[in-house]
């Protein structure tokens, strides 16, 4: 008889009428006892129920009867072995299929059930049939279970009991059973039929490496039960989840036909640990560029640590996504902050570095800092326990020599901060609920390009997105939703942020902000804050509004073009300067205000729309362009849309440069900012010197610096009423407030100038 799964292995041993040289009175090895010339055997030609049979008289306590050729037991398969019994005289013996398990190279197989069923013989003449099942999984009616190490075996019987009785065997029949247990037209086959034991003990990985490699374009069935496997695994094949399966930490599983959560979820049975393994892959493997979370809400009860959960990598630059599903968290206290305090040294020459900082094991890294002199959003970067230092993700403006500092780590969804550097990943069409317990993402402390795409950060308890390195260097973040839980709360009561940076190049476009303390805190330059829609207000009468947008790099390079600015400010410092006194940089430079709309509602009159706050002395401004954009009170008026924040220093109004206030139009707001700004100045009475007024219309409380043109409207007339032809000159900065400019004359005249002035140069 051939196999019947595959063609040419022949597993029938030869009848035995064709010699007793191949069958052995011991385990059927090389070299073993034959029953050739035996004297207690002989081939009986002619037995009445047989025809040609095997004689043999029992002569030790067990007899045996093995086929000295090495059957072959493939993965996969199950073999039956039959054999037809009968007693002719003396004691009656039991009888049963036994065999002798073989691994390459000869060796045996130990520990190992060899034998099957045994039957006692009753009567003489009376045939009796026995058989047994080998196979590698322990399946039901499988007799001897052998997993997937022996690759051959001696079959055969054996007779027990008393000594001295006689039986005739018939020849022994081996044949393949396996279509009992997986029928040929199954479309899958089963890890316990190439071994796997699936106890939770017993590794299973070689025979769910062996099943792989049989399936060839089937399906790789886990069972039920509990499959440990030892180290990584890698499926080619297509995989379906019975059972469950435990591994190592460090250990890879690659579904790389079913690479998607729920398939990991069906592997583990536990979505977190479904989502670390299936993150592990992700990093660990170049198959596949995304985990499709396929729509699933992935229950927490503490942080996912990203870096811990790849186990062994520190630095990654793939491009990687996470998508389309939802993390929930649940009430639990580890979602609590760790505070310490801590005395710490900080000298500006060292900007990043705070010194002598004491227990500074217990200052966890990622802890946001607070203590006099310290600007908004400043991090710890690293630590270093041996030198008592403490790596910062901002430099400090006012903070030299030592005092106590707060160190508060807020807890998040997703932490990426032990990472050395991460780049490229991307999570896109998630939901993030929060529940107000914890926060959303932190960064690692550097890397590139870190993309947030179609995202909803529902109800962070203190921030939704977190940078405190450069992880955020380049960071793209698309069309996502934040929504704060502090909605209830007065605006100057809220302390959430959405978004923090220290990276240049930040990219915030198309996202909905809702009713933090700050939408965005942006500590580098280089940014692009476009399409988005932000707003703070809260529903106290005269209320206070506080920043939306904070950029704290003076020489900014950003654009703020088309957005929806509601009830909150645009806030310009240098809060993040160590040394922050001006001293020949650039100062406040290089900044787009552009096409958005501005919107503010039950606000005093001395609310603002943009706020420049020197954080030293002597600073100007050197660039900005304020155009076309639209600035609305819906109730209450505000004097103007723009000041300067004097509370640490003014701004030299005398040095302001490249300063542009046009296009924009004021609804409801009290004065018009315009930069130049064209005034149109009457004198009734002949005067040699004509003062002309600005009327609050520069910027920023501007001083009237430089005069573009003087055109007269119709003609200028002197004392006698004749027509006056001579140019003007002009003396700039001039009245109190130097906001005023004088228009002088060679005589007294009288007429109608239009004059371009501007607060800058």
């Amino acid at each position: 008889m051939n196999k019947a799964i595959t063609d040419g292995v022949v597993l029938m041993p030869p009848a035995f009428e064709f010699g007793l040289d191949v069958w052995s009175s011991g385990d059927g090895t090389p070299g073993s006892d034959t029953y050739q010339n035996a004297a207690n055997a002989a081939f009986v030609p002619a037995d009445q129920d047989f025809g040609g049979c095997l004689e043999i008289q029992k002569s030790d306590s067990t007899t045996k009867l093995r086929y000295m050729g090495e059957t072959p037991l493939l993965p996969g398969c199950y073999l039956r072995v039959t054999a037809r019994v009968k007693a002719v005289s003396g004691n009656l013996p039991s009888v049963r299929i036994a065999a002798w398990a073989g691994a390459a190279g000869g060796s045996h197989v130990t520990g190992l059930d060899e034998v099957g069923p045994s039957t006692a013989l009753q009567t003489y003449g009376n045939v009796v049939e026995v058989s047994a099942i080998i196979g590698a999984g322990n399946r039901g009616g499988v007799d001897m279970v052998w997993g997937a190490e022996p690759i051959y075996g001696h079959f055969g019987l054996d007779l027990t009991g008393q000594n001295g009785g006689i039986v005739r065997i018939d020849d022994i029949v081996i044949e393949d059973i396996t279509s009992v247990f997986l029928r040929d037209m199954m479309n899958w086959v089963d890890v316990r039929d190439f071994g796997a034991a699936g106890d939770g003990t017993t590794d299973d990985k070689a025979a769910f490496e062996a099943a792989d490699a049989a399936a060839n374009g089937r399906k790789v069935l886990v069972p039920d039960g509990t499959f440990y496997l030892g180290d990584s695994v890698t499926f080619q094949s297509h995989v379906e989840f019975q059972g469950t399966v435990t591994m190592p930490e460090s250990a890879l599983l690659l579904l790389t036909k079913d690479y998607h959560l729920s398939a990991y979820v069906d592997a583990f049975g536990d979505e977190v640990m479904a989502f670390k393994k299936a993150w592990q892959a992700l990093l660990g493997n170049s198959d596949h560029e995304s985990l499709d979370l396929c729509g699933r809400r992935i229950q927490l009860r503490e942080p996912i640590d990203m870096q811990l959960a790849s186990f062994n990598r520190t630095d990654y630059a793939q491009r990687r996504v996470i998508r389309n599903g939802q993390f929930y968290v649940e009430n639990s206290s580890n979602w609590d902050d760790e505070v310490a305090t801590s005395h710490g040294t900080y000298d500006r020459t060292d900007p990043y570095t705070l010194s002598n900082v004491t227990n500074v094991a217990n200052v966890p890294v990622g802890a946001h800092v607070t203590a006099n002199g310290v600007g908004r959003e400043v991090y710890v970067r690293s630590k270093n326990i041996a030198t008592q230092e403490i790596e910062l993700s901002q430099p400090l403006h006012d903070a030299d020599g030592t005092q106590v500092y707060t160190f508060t780590r807020f807890q998040y969804v997703l932490d990426f901060s032990g990472f050395n550097k991460i780049s490229k990943i991307q999570i896109e069409d998630i939901e993030f609920n929060m529940s107000a317990r914890c926060s959303g993402i932190l960064l690692a402390p550097a890397g590139l390009t870190f993309h947030v795409k179609d995202c909803v950060f529902n109800d962070p308890k203190d921030r939704g997105i977190t940078s405190h390195g450069e992880g955020c260097q380049g960071m793209l973040i698309d069309r996502c939703q934040f929504l704060s839980a502090e909605t209830q709360l007065r605006a100057q009561d809220r302390t959430s942020v959405a978004i923090n940076t220290n990276g240049n190049d930040v990219k915030l476009r198309d996202c909905r902000i809702t009713q933090f303390r700050h939408f965005a805190v942006l500590g580098g330059s280089s940014n692009i804050v476009t399409g988005n829609h932000w707003f703070q207000g809260d529903t106290e009468s005269q209320g206070v509004r506080t920043a939306g947008l904070v950029l704290s790099r003076t020489n900014n390079r950003t654009s703020v073009n088309g957005n929806y600015i509601d009830n909150c400010f645009i806030e310009w410092t240098n809060e993040h300067d160590n040394n922050p006194d001006y001293a020949s940089e650039f100062s406040f430079s290089a900044l787009n205000i552009s096409n958005n709309t501005f919107q503010c509602g039950n606000t005093a009159a001395s609310f603002r729309f943009i706020v420049v706050k020197p954080y030293g002395s002597g600073h100007t401004i050197k660039g900005l362009n304020v155009v076309g954009n639209t600035f609305r009170s819906i109730s209450g008026q505000p004097d103007r849309v723009e000041t300067v924040d004097t509370t640490y220093a003014p701004l030299d109004l005398t040095k302001m440069a490249n300063v542009v206030f046009e296009g924009n139009s004021f609804n409801n707001i009290g004065y018009w900012t315009e930069n130049p700004v064209n005034i149109e100045h009457s004198e009734g009475s002949v005067q040699t010197s004509w003062t002309v007024d600005t009327g609050n219309a520069l910027p920023f409380g501007g001083v009237a610096q430089t005069v573009e043109g003087v055109v007269a409207v119709g003609r200028i007339r002197n004392a006698s009423n004749g027509g006056l032809y001579t140019m003007p000159y002009v003396e700039t900065e001039q009245g109190a407030n130097g906001d005023q400019v004088r228009v002088v004359w060679s005589e007294a005249a009288r007429g109608t100038v239009l004059v371009k002035i501007r607060a800058d140069r």
